[in-house]
C-alpha cells in the first residue's frame, strides 16, 4: 500500500484511541478538537462529502425515520420502555439538549463521517477496489477501542458492531454518492439511542404512539 493511504489509516486511529483520550478534555473541548481533527483529515485527504445531495438527504431521511420509528415503538410497549428504563445514564455533564444537539451531531456524527465515508473509506477503495470498504470499516471500528475501554464495554464486542455499521454507513454512501445519508442515519441511531432511556425513566412523558396501519 502507498504511503498516503498507510498514513490516511494511522491517523485517525491513533487521534481516537492515543491522542484524544491524552488531551484529557472534556465534552465541549472534545467536540471542538474533534472537529478540528476532522476538518484538517478532510482537506488534507481531498475528501469529498457531497453534502448538499438531494439523493443522499432522501435516502438518510427514510432510513433515519425507520431508526426513529423503532425507538418510539420501543418506548411505547411496557417491557422494552422497562428495560430501557433500566440501562445506565452514561451521558457527559451537560444539558441532554446541548448533548443530543450539538456534541452528538458535531462531535460524533460530522466528525466519523468526515473521516470515514467522505474521505478514508474512498480513498481506500480507490487503491484497493471493494476491499477498501472492508477495511474503512475495520478502521472505523478499531477507532473505538479507547472509548469502549474508557466505558467499559466489551472491546471485541464494540468493534465487530461498530465495523458492522461502518460497513452500513458506507453503503448508503456508494448508494447515493454523498456521505449526507449515512449521517442521518448515524445521527437517528446516536441521538436515539442517548435520549431513549431518559424519556423511558421520566413518568409525565407518554409512550408515544405509534401510527395505524392502513387496510
Amino acid at each position: 500500500m502507498r504511503p498516503e493511504p498507510l498514513t490516511a489509516v494511522a491517523l485517525p486511529l491513533l487521534w481516537s484511541n492515543r491522542v484524544l483520550p491524552a488531551l484529557d478534555l472534556d465534552i465541549r473541548g472534545r467536540t471542538a478538537a474533534n472537529t478540528a481533527f476532522a476538518a484538517a483529515y478532510t482537506v488534507a485527504f481531498r475528501g469529498t462529502p457531497n453534502w448538499l445531495s438531494q439523493r443522499g438527504a432522501r435516502a438518510g431521511a427514510i432510513a433515519a425515520g425507520l431508526v426513529l420509528s423503532g425507538y418510539a415503538a420501543a418506548l411505547a410497549i411496557p417491557a422494552t420502555r422497562r428495560h430501557l428504563a433500566g440501562l445506565d445514564d452514561r451521558g457527559p455533564a451537560v444539558h441532554t439538549v446541548e448533548w443530543t444537539a450539538l456534541h452528538i451531531p458535531g462531535g460524533t456524527v460530522l466528525t466519523e463521517e468526515l473521516i470515514y465515508r467522505s474521505t478514508l473509506t474512498p480513498l481506500l477503495e480507490r487503491t484497493a477496489g471493494r476491499l477498501g470498504t472492508s477495511l474503512g470499516a475495520l478502521v472505523f471500528g478499531l477507532s473505538h477501542i479507547q472509548p469502549a475501554r474508557a466505558a467499559a464495554d466489551p472491546i471485541a464486542a464494540t468493534v465487530a458492531l461498530t465495523t458492522g455499521a461502518g460497513l452500513l454507513f458506507d453503503r448508503l454512501r456508494r448508494h447515493t454518492g454523498s456521505a449526507t445519508a449515512p449521517a442521518l442515519l448515524h445521527l437517528a441511531l446516536n441521538a436515539g439511542g442517548a435520549l431513549a432511556p431518559r424519556l423511558a425513566r421520566r413518568p409525565g412523558v407518554p409512550a408515544p404512539s405509534l401510527p395505524r396501519p392502513s387496510v
